[in-house]
């Protein structure tokens, strides 16, 4: 009240200045931790829908093996629609890529087989660019590529050792034997299925079976069936004492085996499994261990990593994507037989290795700003 001042009011241009707190400006490094934190709850959705896929996709695969030596037509049909929706989810999308997957937890090896070679073939088409009709054929002949050994003794298949020469025979009879099947089924593309089928053991230099045929004599989608066939055995043999990791087993192709492969076809696989391929067992920079879950293909040096941390649930474990996590980085892969066992078990290292695919973009993966 200015009368009962004992001097004038103060000017308004010297008003008190605005107490108001300014608003909360987070550090740099608060918000590259945010953002990796809601990276990683992403990547964890994502994973666990791609299990679901997974899941389902073994049970179909199971009852079409299954039915289509019993019932063919029906078995067929089941696998059309499951193939068919592979080709749409890998292909139709560009950001699909391939996702190591514990199927241990899953199905019977003699399903996991075939699936597995069957998503490697659809990421080749991907990768090649095929018209989606080629891409449906492949996955038909690549599900049902061992389809023959329902007609091979039991001996014959359980024998983890070498194989006499009359059990090699037999074993190498079960190319045809899973053409002459499907040749007998009403499906679209079956003589083309078939053929693929028949070739699935051919090499580019002649060395294969049953026919021998080299080079261009033996169709393109078979080479890439033959090729994910080689590579799934390495990884995945019948003596499991054997087993390669998918880095040496990618290495034995390239040193060992590339004369067997069409040259063309063999980069294109090694670039689209990356340096450290899905199911690699890593030791990073800081001395942690790891299990790679899936490749970027544009950094393939940088790819997604699930790390032990003994601190963390294994249901919600830390992953970290090293195309955005730039401090850390791969310094070695290692078999898993070199893990603690505890490391081990966290990471679920099974003796069998599994892949799926899934979109980057499902799990709304997120880019640094």
């Amino acid at each position: 009240d200015p009368l009962r001042s004992d001097c004038e009011p103060l000017p308004l241009d010297s008003a008190l200045p605005n107490l108001q707190p300014a608003p909360y400006e987070k550090s740099e490094a608060q918000v590259r931790v945010a953002f990796l934190s809601e990276r990683v709850k992403h990547v964890h959705r994502a994973i666990l829908e791609c299990e679901k896929r997974f899941f389902y996709a073994t049970n179909v695969a199971r009852l079409a093996l299954h039915k289509v030596v019993h019932n063919p037509n029906d078995g067929i049909t089941e696998a059309e629609a499951l193939v068919n929706e592979m080709v749409d989810y890998a292909m139709l999308d560009d950001s699909a890529i391939v996702q190591y997957m514990d199927g241990g937890r899953f199905a019977e090896d003699a399903y996991l087989h075939p699936l597995n070679v069957t998503v490697l073939c659809l990421m080749m088409s991907k990768a090649l660019k095929l018209s989606v009709e080629d891409a449906r054929c492949l996955g038909m002949a690549a599900l049902f590529h061992d389809i023959g050994k329902t007609e091979v003794p039991s001996s014959v298949l359980m024998n983890v050792d070498s194989l006499n020469k009359a059990e090699s025979a037999l074993l190498h009879q079960h190319a045809e034997y899973g053409a002459n099947l499907i040749n007998k089924v009403k499906t679209s593309g079956a003589d083309r299925i078939a053929k693929l089928i028949a070739q699935h053991h051919e090499y580019a230099d002649g060395s294969g079976y049953p026919a021998g045929l080299k080079g261009t004599e033996i169709d393109y989608l078979a080479g890439i069936l033959s090729l994910a066939n080689s590579y799934e055995h390495l990884c995945n043999p019948r003596n499991i004492g054997n087993a390669m990791t998918p880095y040496s087993a990618l290495a034995h192709l390239f040193s060992t085996e590339r004369k067997k492969h069409d040259s063309s076809l063999l980069n294109v696989f090694i670039k689209m499994l990356g340096i450290y391929p899905p199911g690699s067992v890593v030791m990073l920079n800081d001395g942690s261990y790891g299990i790679v879950v899936s490749v970027n293909p544009q950094l393939l040096l940088r790819p997604v990593v699930m790390v032990y941390d003994k601190r963390r649930e294994r249901d919600t474990p830390n992953i970290l994507d090293l195309s955005v996590d730039e401090d850390a980085a791969i310094n070695q892969c290692i078999h898993a037989s070199q893990l603690p066992a505890d490391v081990a078990e966290y990471l679920q290292c099974r003796p069998k290795l599994s892949y799926y695919f899934r979109h980057k973009s499902s799990a709304g993966e997120l880019t640094a700003a």
